[in-house]
C-alpha cells in the first residue's frame, strides 16, 4: 500500500503523513496524532480547573507544573481512547467513508497490535497520574469506566455526545482533586459547563457523517437534532456559559476570568451564526475551532489565577 493510500481521509498534509518514519505512522494515526484537535479539546477543561481551583486557593506555584503534566496526559490519554475506539469500532469505521481508512481496517495494524499500543499509551498517562495526590489518582481511575464503554453508546442511544461529554469534561474535576484533594460544588458546575460545550462542539463534528451514519445504524445528536440543530446549540453552548459562569461566581473570580468567559461565549455565538451543517468542511473547521474558544477561556482564568496569587 502507497503511503498516499495510507493516510487516513480527512487527516492528510500534517507531519506524520510526511515527517515521522514510515512504520511509526499507523501507530501515530491510532493516536490521532495526525488530527491533535481532540486531545486540546481533551486538555481544555483540565486547564480551565488547574486555573480556577489555583485561583481559589491563591496559590500559583504549583500550576506550571500541572499545566505540563495535564498537557502530557491529555495526549496519552486521549491517544489510548481513540486507540480504544478504533478497537470497538473497527467493522463499522470499515463502512463509513471517512473512516475506512484508519488503521485497523485498512490493514496497517492488528487488533492485537493496536492493543498493545493502548496498553502502552494508558501506562504513559498513569505515569503522569501517578504525580498528582491519591484522591486525584482515583478521581483520574475513575474515568476510565466512562471511556470503556463511550465506543458502544452510538449503537444504543441517540445521545452518546453526553456520554464522550461526561468522558471529555473529567479534567474539569482533575483539576481541582489536583489542587485540593477533594471536590466541591465549584468542580462540579465547572463539569457540567464543560459537558454542555462537548454535547454542542461534537453534535457539529457528527454532521460530517450524518448520511453514513443513517445508512449504518448509528445514532447521535447530529441526526437526532437534523434541522433544529442551531436551535440545540443555542441551548447547550448557552448552558455552557451560564454554568462555567455559575462555576467562576462561586469562585469569587476577577475581572480577567469573566472577560475570559466573556470572549468564549462570543465564540460559541459566531460558531453557531456561521453553522450550515449541509457543508461538513465547515463543520470540521467550527468544530476545530473550539481549541482557540478553550484557550481564550483559559488565558482570563490563567490571568485571573496569577493576579489572585499575587
Amino acid at each position: 500500500m502507497s503511503d498516499a493510500a495510507a493516510r487516513v481521509a480527512d487527516a492528510t498534509g500534517n507531519w506524520v503523513d510526511t515527517v515521522a518514519p514510515p512504520w511509526s505512522r499507523p501507530y501515530l494515526r491510532l493516536a490521532r496524532l495526525d488530527r491533535p484537535i481532540g486531545s486540546w479539546l481533551l486538555l481544555m477543561p483540565c486547564w480551565w480547573a488547574a486555573a480556577l481551583s489555583a485561583g481559589v486557593a491563591h496559590q500559583a506555584s504549583r500550576l506550571p507544573l500541572d499545566i505540563v503534566l495535564f498537557f502530557i496526559g491529555a495526549f496519552a490519554m486521549r491517544g489510548a481512547g481513540c486507540t480504544w475506539n478504533d478497537i470497538t469500532d473497527r467493522d463499522l469505521d470499515a463502512k463509513v467513508e471517512r473512516t475506512c481508512s484508519r488503521p485497523i481496517p485498512a490493514g496497517q495494524v492488528s487488533v492485537t497490535q493496536a492493543f498493545a499500543f493502548l496498553v502502552l499509551q494508558a501506562l504513559a498517562g498513569l505515569a503522569v497520574l501517578l504525580q498528582f495526590n491519591r484522591f486525584a489518582v482515583a478521581t483520574g481511575i475513575a474515568s476510565l469506566v466512562i471511556v470503556a464503554v463511550y465506543p458502544f453508546m452510538k449503537r444504543i442511544t441517540w445521545w452518546p455526545q453526553i456520554v464522550l461529554g461526561l468522558a471529555f469534561s473529567w479534567g474539569a474535576l482533575m483539576g481541582f482533586a489536583v489542587t485540593f484533594g477533594r471536590l466541591d460544588a465549584t468542580a462540579f458546575v465547572l463539569y457540567a459547563g464543560s459537558i454542555c460545550w462537548v454535547i454542542a462542539y461534537d453534535t457539529i463534528y457528527a454532521h460530517q457523517d450524518t448520511e453514513d451514519d443513517a445508512l449504518i445504524g448509528i445514532k447521535s445528536t447530529a441526526r437526532l437534532f437534523a434541522e433544529r440543530t442551531h436551535q440545540a446549540l443555542v441551548v447547550f453552548y448557552g448552558l455552557a456559559v451560564v454554568l462555567i459562569g455559575a462555576a467562576l461566581g462561586l469562585a469569587g473570580s476577577g475581572l480577567a476570568a469573566w472577560t475570559g468567559l466573556a470572549i468564549f461565549a462570543v465564540h460559541l455565538g459566531w460558531q453557531i451564526r456561521s453553522l450550515k451543517i449541509s457543508d461538513p468542511a465547515l463543520c470540521l473547521r467550527l468544530f476545530k475551532s473550539n481549541r482557540d474558544a478553550g484557550l481564550l477561556l483559559f488565558a482570563g482564568l490563567l490571568v485571573d489565577a496569577v493576579m489572585r496569587a499575587g
